[in-house]
């Protein structure tokens, strides 16, 4: 995962059942966070900002890869969106245009 980000673009991994797709997502997250290399940062955006309150136990994974240096960042528009830009329990907010410039510097893996 060196030199990658990761796009959250949803609170769920995959199409179907939604308590199953949060679930796989938290599974996805207890793993990444084992591993030794982990990614430069974690972008969430639309409903992946979800996964950053404490109504997501993706928000404790986060917290875990941020404290080992991880950034985690929100859009600021989908956060507003959801209403959640004053209940994010980890990262920080942030714009597209940040986004951009990681993504021109770093591969980007998708997880929707």
């Amino acid at each position: 995962m060196k030199n990658k980000i990761i796009l959250v673009s949803s609170n769920q991994l995959g199409r179907g059942d939604q308590v199953l797709g949060e679930n796989i997502l938290e599974t996805f997250f207890t793993i990444l966070k084992q591993k030794d290399e982990l990614p430069v940062a974690v972008f969430c955006m639309n409903s992946g900002v979800l996964t950053m309150t404490e109504d997501s136990f993706v928000s404790v994974h986060l917290k875990e890869l941020e404290d080992r240096g991880t950034e985690i960042f929100a859009c600021k528009t989908c956060a507003d969106h959801y209403g959640v830009s004053e209940k994010l329990t980890v990262g920080k907010i942030s714009g597209m245009a940040d986004f951009i410039d990681l993504a021109a510097k770093h591969e980007v893996l998708t997880i929707s």
